[in-house]
């Protein structure tokens, strides 16, 4: 039986983070030579413009320089109004980083940390009304002030519209709100209009991972920033919840990893040797201590895909809201046989329904991959976005039969 993963809020704050990108200043300005001597009087001197035209360019570089600078204020505006940190377009409307900043048979752990530590951040959030209460990481999305760090590390605070504070490299503290959250996916859109400067981390791929791969995590276990741990790829598309079983669950088909992961890491980058991010720090499993347990690393970490941190960040950045797939069913969660994921019940005008899925069904697979148990239901339903069909393998009366439904969607 999966050991339950360890929840992180309410710890001490630690000492913070460091580094920011540098700034640079472009000059311009062209210089013109000596005159040649007198042009004939019938032509216009080569190469100048006559002077007539000079309060023409004057006025079109005026209306030029306004217009940018009504648009320029139009583009600033899309992210301040309305939900502070919402941008219109999304993903597509900010500059964030996919090239991997070192080579592919880069295995300088030394390297990675080099890179991704101005990226990473420490995140300070109030805690049961206690300013700084809850500590956790976070890494830098963008270049417009976005950070991602796990849901449940500013949970408390945004609901009780607490104080957060984002902390780079060099200590410094940015004061930041919360664009949107996701509790199903366990993932927080941030936003700083002062973090601007920060450098935006370099976003990877999971799907690309390999079992016995490198990868290292940064953040600040037990409050102590900049912290740099390593190990390998342990497992691949592990299912996990990381929320309490009465409370609102996280499902995630995680990363699982043997690098050092501890309270304080959460929602820190799990980083590949090339300096990509390729997850999201969430919940360690323990030992004894069960779910919440206090126990710390055990060497059983795990992590967000990135691949989920793009679809959730895109749609918080959108509307504020992330949105997850649902077929309308409910299944046993609590057996682990190995056979699939029973239905208990199926709920009326839903894509279950709509699909002609029944009561007492087992689901076996899910496009192709197999299902095990309830909660590797969800995990599989949840890698797909709402609106997709889908292919269910199911068990009935002895039966196995195929069947499609279209994914519905709830918003959390």
């Amino acid at each position: 039986m999966q050991s339950p993963p360890h929840r992180w809020p309410g710890l001490p704050p630690g000492s913070p983070y460091a580094g920011q990108q540098p700034a640079y200043d472009p000059t311009f300005g062209p210089t013109f030579g000596p005159p040649m001597g007198p042009p004939p009087r019938h032509l216009a001197p080569r190469g100048r413009v006559p002077g007539w035209l000079w309060p023409v360019v004057c006025v079109l570089a005026l209306t030029v320089g306004l217009v940018g600078g009504a648009l320029g204020g139009l583009a600033y505006e899309r992210i301040t109004d309305e939900q502070p940190g919402t941008v219109s377009g999304g993903l597509a409307d900010v500059d964030t980083v996919s090239e991997a900043p070192l080579a592919a048979d880069n295995g300088s752990i030394e390297e990675v940390a080099a890179r991704l530590l101005p990226s990473t951040v420490q995140i300070s959030a109030e805690y049961e009304g206690q300013r700084g209460g809850a500590t956790g990481s976070g890494f830098v999305l963008d270049r417009q002030g976005h950070v991602i760090t796990n849901n449940h590390v500013v949970a408390d605070a945004d609901e009780a519209k607490g104080p957060i504070e984002i902390v780079d490299q060099d200590g410094n503290r940015y004061p930041a709100t919360v664009v949107g959250r996701s509790a199903v996916y366990d993932l927080a859109v941030l936003f700083s209009p002062k973090a601007r400067g920060l450098t935006p981390a370099a976003l990877g791929a999971s799907q690309a991972l390999r079992v016995g791969e490198g990868v290292v995590a940064i953040g600040s276990p037990l409050g102590l920033s900049s912290t740099v741990t390593a190990g390998i790829v342990s497992a691949l598309h592990r299912p996990v919840t990381t929320g309490d079983a009465g409370n609102d669950s996280s499902y995630i088909n995680a990363v699982q990893t043997d690098a050092a992961i501890n309270p304080g890491n959460s929602g820190g980058p799990l980083v590949n040797l090339r300096g990509q991010v390729v997850g999201v720090n969430s919940a360690i499993a323990t030992t004894g201590g069960g779910l919440g347990g206090e126990a710390g690393n055990i060497g059983v970490g795990f992590a967000i895909p990135i691949e989920q941190v793009r679809v959730t960040a895109d749609q918080i950045l959108r509307t504020g809201e992330a949105e997850y797939p649902v077929i309308g069913a409910q299944v046993q969660t609590g057996q682990n046989d190995g056979h699939g994921a029973e239905v208990d019940s199926v709920l009326p005008d839903t894509p279950a329904e709509q699909g002609g899925l029944r009561e007492g069904d087992v689901i076996t697979e899910v496009e192709g991959e197999r299902v095990t148990d309830g909660i590797a239901l969800i995990v599989a339903i949840r890698a797909h976005q709402p609106g997709e069909t889908v292919e269910f393998t199911i068990v009935r009366d002895g039966q196995e039969r195929t069947i499609s439904l279209t994914l519905g969607a709830e918003t959390g």
